[in-house]
């Protein structure tokens, strides 16, 4: 029988992995449609699908704080519209790994705003992550691109969409919380469109306000509705892992999207990161372990049991990139590549 922990690490897993999938079609996408589009029609379809989960089996919890569960969707969706932009204009395993800089954010919100003790190990978790970034984003002519700041920004966004479910994990189900994401992910996107033919806006966030076009073709229908399928998913698992088990620990596993998002921008045609970038994610993975893993005595059973239960073997995907070099025949035959480059070809006939 699985525990609380096992359960909540199969959960990460499994929302780990889909994530990786999900920042990989919507790169695909992105090719076509403007991040917003995509993030308004992924929410409205996981708005249905939610609404149809609570029909079937309403929830139990009586909820309460309804401003810290509308401030969950809000943030949460900040995070998401940041980072289906940078997906779209910087490679993959980037965009998801400053979008993982989550954990350090939310150590020093917790400082601020919940007055949580910063400990020696926190402190450093901080330099090594604030390191790891430089690594990856690479100011050394002492400016940051545009691109990689708002992947950071919308780091600090998922920190705080995060700090907001543990505030309420225990007084709303997990479909509602993912519902506020979903709702708030229609109706702020829907707002921009409207106002959008109205005003004009600076080039730095005109992509915001794009204009709206209607999908037109089976093809990037087909998209949008696996993309809204899969992405609601993966929030209800990674909402499920946090919920159903210690912070500390999911923290640690959610790092398997790195990897997978390594492998799935590879199969795209992304570059391999370089030595700097690589090292740039391992000091962020490390700072964010750093920060999750709390100083208790339950710490050594806990890392003993993941190693027992082998949830630490996706990591060996961390290094599959490196081999790659020997697979370049097979980039070609790439799935992702190949359902993108036959749409091309049918679009241009």
């Amino acid at each position: 029988m699985l525990t609380k922990i096992d359960r909540g690490i199969l959960y990460m897993l499994a929302g780990a992995l889909i994530s990786a999938l999900n920042g990989a079609l919507t790169k695909i996408l992105a090719q076509h449609m403007s991040a917003l589009e995509i993030v308004f029609f992924r929410s409205i379809i996981g708005v249905f699908i939610i609404l149809y989960a609570l029909k079937h089996t309403a929830p139990t919890l009586q909820g309460g704080k309804f401003y810290m569960l509308i401030s969950r969707g809000i943030y949460g969706i900040l995070a998401m519209i940041l980072y289906f932009y940078t997906i779209k204009v910087i490679p993959l395993a980037e965009a998801i790994t400053l979008n993982s800089t989550s954990p350090l954010f939310g150590s020093i919100l917790a400082f601020y705003l919940l007055q949580e003790h910063l400990n020696k190990r926190t402190i450093l978790a901080l330099v090594i992550g604030f390191f790891g970034i430089v690594f990856i984003v690479k100011p050394f002519g002492m400016m940051i691109s545009y691109e990689h700041f708002l992947g950071i920004l919308g780091g600090f966004f998922a920190a705080a969409a995060y700090t907001t479910i543990k505030k309420i994990k225990d007084i709303y189900d997990a479909r509602v919380i993912v519902l506020s994401f979903s709702a708030v992910g229609t109706l702020l996107p829907g707002l921009f469109f409207l106002i959008a033919p109205y005003i004009e806006v600076p080039e730095s966030i005109s992509f915001l306000f794009p204009e709206f076009i209607m999908p037109s073709t089976l093809y990037i229908w087909s998209l949008i509705v696996f993309i809204a399928l899969i992405s609601t998913l993966s929030q209800w698992l990674i909402t499920k892992a946090y919920s159903a088990s210690n912070v500390s620990i999911i923290g640690v596993i959610s790092y398997t999207t790195i990897p997978f998002s390594i492998a799935f921008g590879w199969m795209l045609g992304d570059p391999l990161p370089d030595a700097l970038t690589y090292l740039g994610i391992g000091f962020i993975i490390v700072g964010g372990i750093l920060v999750g893993i709390k100083k208790t005595r339950l710490q050594k059973n806990i890392l003993i049991k993941l190693l027992d239960l082998g949830y630490f073997s996706p990591l060996f995907f961390f290094i599959m990139p490196y081999f790659t070099i020997f697979l370049q025949p097979m980039r070609r035959l790439s799935p992702f590549r190949l359902l993108n480059s036959h749409h091309l070809s049918l679009h241009n006939r």
